[in-house]
């Protein structure tokens, strides 16, 4: 009779010692190894985080930027010799030489005023030539390189909750454990 309640005392310690472990086991999965002491049963739930993997942005493609610029240069010169300013300037020289003096007086005076004038003409026309310019617009490109890619723009950050691996994507690393709710939906992070 020893024998029996000794073999049961045995199986009963072995039983609560199995039961006792795996409750153990349970809480440490509920709350990601904290212990059933550092929680209450309607306080939060905390799954493990098993890993948490930066999600980069994706690299874009070169691209092309474009402006417009606008660019003055000399307008063409059609009169290289200055013929026409030496022709009006000429002739407006000899009108005014004309009107000075008389006799021989006069035809000195217009031929004086022709060659004067003819200079001045010259020197306007070729001053004015150099001067001129005219404004287009013209429209310049350049390639410009794309990112490389190297932004973290996410989290997949995998957890485990009663034995069970679940994975979210997240806008931080969350740490070593999550707060869940239900058992099932990450709701914050916790450290």
């Amino acid at each position: 009779m020893n024998r029996l309640v000794v073999s049961a005392l045995n199986l009963g310690l072995g039983a609560a010692l199995v039961f006792g472990l795996s409750a153990c086991n349970r809480d440490a999965n509920a709350d990601g190894g904290v212990g059933a002491a550092a929680q209450s049963q309607d306080g939060p739930k905390y799954a493990r985080v098993v890993s948490v993997t930066p999600v980069h942005e994706a690299p874009s493609a070169p691209q092309q930027v474009c402006h417009d610029e606008v660019v003055t240069q000399h307008k063409p010169v059609q009169d290289t010799h200055q013929i026409a300013g030496t022709a009006i300037g000429a002739v407006a020289g000899g009108l005014l030489g004309n009107q000075i003096g008389s006799g021989k007086g006069r035809t000195l005076a217009t031929v004086a005023g022709a060659v004067g004038g003819g200079y001045a003409g010259h020197e306007i026309q070729q001053n004015h030539q150099q001067n001129a310019t005219v404004s287009t617009t013209q429209r310049r490109c350049t390639t410009v390189a794309g990112s490389a890619g190297d932004k973290v723009v996410a989290y997949d950050v995998s957890y485990e909750y009663n034995g069970v691996t679940r994975t979210v994507r997240m806008d931080h690393d969350p740490g070593d454990r999550l707060q869940v709710q239900e058992g099932v939906v990450a709701v914050s992070d916790a450290h």
